[in-house]
């Protein structure tokens, strides 16, 4: 054994520098962890953005279609048309019925002031029947008048009766046929809300863009038939991106909403975008679990290993550059900041 100087200093680096790496190892993997659970990091994510179906809310052919596939349009632009000659068609009808309606209260009325004056003269008559009776009631006793001309005024008396009983008749069934109530009529009411329902269904056949975006899916062409309530195309709605980042569930305890986001997308390396946490969601499918009856089915399992359940989260997304424009379905690149809002840049809003 060689127990030269030289010898013995080689073995003495050789320790320190086997200790050293060692030490060095333990501390770069304390610093990793540390690092993984306070900045989490994620390449399991995609750009997402707001879909909206365009439906129209009434049937017919479509007469003009003024977009196409992936155009960019602004809030109140025309989209399509459908052929509006049925609706204007049913907006006439509504109108001319409203007139006729019109016409027809106005004459029910003038039947109802009719009927209200004659119950009113009627009831004049018959109070002064029945004063007459009461009248002669005393003068049969002492022969005054006789039984015959007693008996006639009762019969008047009677018809008075019935005579204002009638009219009071007619006027309940002229009042039920006028539908007034207070100062709202029904009929007039139903007719201007047809009239008001046919205007509707008459600007529905002018399908505008409910907010800026870009049309996507457009799979149609003019003459097709658009079904109420079937969507015809869809809407991107550019106003608003955001990133669904799945992270393992370990770092959910370190990932807040308000965080800032370094984001890389693989569409534009190099380039770094921002954007805050916005929320981490609460529901995932578990493909092991079914529910039969009322009971849980489990499927058991003897895996050794465990993986970490991904939660998706979501990240809303800086306003879009111009120069490099959001798609959907971007692949994307992750890291958190451990803390809210220490992005080194503020996350812009959105353009209205």
């Amino acid at each position: 054994m060689d127990n030269s100087p030289d010898s013995r200093w080689l073995r003495i680096t050789g320790r320190l520098l086997g200790v050293a790496i060692i030490v060095g190892s333990l501390a770069m993997a304390f610093y990793v962890t540390r690092l993984l659970y306070h900045r989490p990091r994620t390449d399991d994510a995609v750009v997402r953005v707001n879909l909206v179906g365009i439906a129209p809310h009434v049937s017919g052919p479509i007469t003009e279609l003024d977009v196409v596939d992936n155009q960019e349009v602004q809030e109140g632009d025309l989209l399509f048309v459908i052929d509006p000659r049925p609706f204007e068609v049913d907006l006439e009808g509504a109108q001319a019925n409203l007139l006729l309606t019109e016409s027809g209260l106005q004459a029910t009325s003038n039947a109802v002031t009719s009927a209200t004056e004659n119950v009113k003269q009627l009831e004049i008559e018959d109070a002064f029947a029945a004063n007459h009776v009461k009248r002669l009631e005393s003068l049969v006793a002492g022969k005054f008048v006789t039984q015959d001309e007693f008996e006639a005024v009762q019969v008047k008396a009677s018809a008075a009766q019935a005579a204002l009983a009638q009219a009071r008749q007619e006027l309940a069934r002229q009042q039920n046929l006028l539908g007034q109530h207070g100062d709202l009529n029904a009929h007039l009411k139903a007719a201007e809300a047809a009239v008001d329902a046919a205007k509707l269904n008459l600007e529905y056949c002018r399908v505008r863009a409910p907010f800026r975006g870009r049309v996507t899916n457009l799979n149609i062409s003019k003459g097709e038939y658009a079904q109420a309530g079937k969507q015809v195309f869809a809407l991107v709605d550019t106003r608003a991106w955001y990133i669904i980042a799945n992270f393992q569930e370990t770092y959910l305890e370190y990932i807040k909403p308000g965080m800032a986001a370094d984001i890389f997308l693989l569409s534009y390396p190099g380039h770094r975008f921002q954007g805050n946490v916005e929320g981490i969601g609460w529901a995932v499918l578990s493909p092991d679990e079914e529910t039969v009856g009322v009971l849980p089915s489990v499927t058991p399992t003897l895996n050794w290993v465990r993986l970490a359940q991904r939660i998706p989260v979501r990240i809303r997304l800086e306003a879009p550059d111009p120069n490099k424009p959001y798609r959907m379905g971007m692949t994307a690149v992750v890291t958190l900041h451990g803390g809210t809002g220490d992005a080194t840049m503020p996350m812009q809003k959105s353009p209205p």
